[in-house]
């Protein structure tokens, strides 16, 4: 049996439970197996596929066929252009959380990376440092101080600063919130929890069945972290800092009362992201 036969009847498994996604995810699943690239997978679609390489493709599909999502089966993601592990101890990164990275960097240009100045930055709830990772490696200036409740998620996030190389400037520990953090910083920036219950029950088995609760509901009306987030700023963060938090749809007008009633005076912009959906909250008390 060649590759693009078993290909194809993996698109057709696939297609019962990611019917617009079927013929990307079956490829992406091949790469794996075969260890190549999209090129190198089209050169050798007639080529005989090997017993053991036809087994290991049938198992992988198979869990994707359970939903279970395909970064998590495949072990990475790539995000804000840089390849992350991942697995089931972490969120899997989400391309709008990319405007997060880009808002932070542009808030940091003048002040630091146009003077070369060093910045300190505070990741809470880093899951797998994606985030906190990609502030790293675009500005070597940086330093940053990531934290999450979760022991399992930090294993994830360690192994990526050590996979790109950013051990000595992002610092990983334990801890609930802004708690870890033993000195203010220039930026204080987080993708918290912020599903509503209601909105959790209803979401897909590949997030709601997979991915770690902890890193997704965010309460009964999904701002329960944004809540105690804000609350915990005062005394955390330098003279003409900021707090970039991303947020989902429709909560933006809500976190920005929040804040509000901590810093009544606070310039607070709300970004939308490129499908216009209002994804960010920057806030400067």
């Amino acid at each position: 049996m060649n590759s693009g036969t078993v290909l194809r009847a993996a698109e057709r498994e696939i297609a019962l439970v990611a019917r617009e996604e079927a013929h990307l995810e079956a490829e992406v699943l091949l790469m794996h197996v075969l260890q190549t690239d999209r090129v190198g997978l089209y050169t050798q679609l007639e080529k005989e596929i090997s017993a053991i390489q036809a087994e290991k493709y049938h198992q992988l599909v198979q869990r994707r066929l359970l939903h279970e999502p395909l970064s998590y089966i495949i072990g990475h993601r790539e995000f804000f252009d840089f390849d992350f592990y991942v697995d089931n101890r972490v969120l899997i990164p989400r391309p709008e959380t990319e405007l997060v990275v880009q808002t932070c960097l542009d808030y940091l240009k003048e002040p630091f990376i146009d003077c070369g100045e060093t910045c300190y930055i505070a990741d809470i709830g880093t899951g797998s440092g994606a985030i906190a990772i990609s502030l790293a490696l675009s500005y070597h200036r940086a330093v940053v101080y990531a934290s999450d409740i979760s022991i399992d998620a930090l294993e994830v996030a360690i192994k990526n600063c050590h996979r790109h190389g950013v051990r000595s400037r992002v610092y990983c520990s334990p801890g609930d919130m802004l708690e870890p953090l033993t000195q203010p910083v220039n930026l204080i920036v987080a993708n918290l929890p912020y599903i509503s219950d209601a909105d959790f029950a209803e979401l897909s088995p590949e997030i709601n069945v997979y991915e770690p609760a902890v890193a997704l509901a965010g309460g009964v009306d999904g701002l329960d972290c944004m809540r105690r987030l804000l609350l915990q700023i005062r005394g955390k963060l330098r003279a003409g800092g900021a707090v970039v938090l991303e947020v989902g749809e429709g909560q933006a007008h809500s976190v920005v009362a929040l804040a509000r009633e901590q810093f009544s005076h606070a310039r607070i912009d709300i970004i939308n992201d490129y499908a216009a959906i209002e994804r960010v909250v920057k806030i400067m008390p």
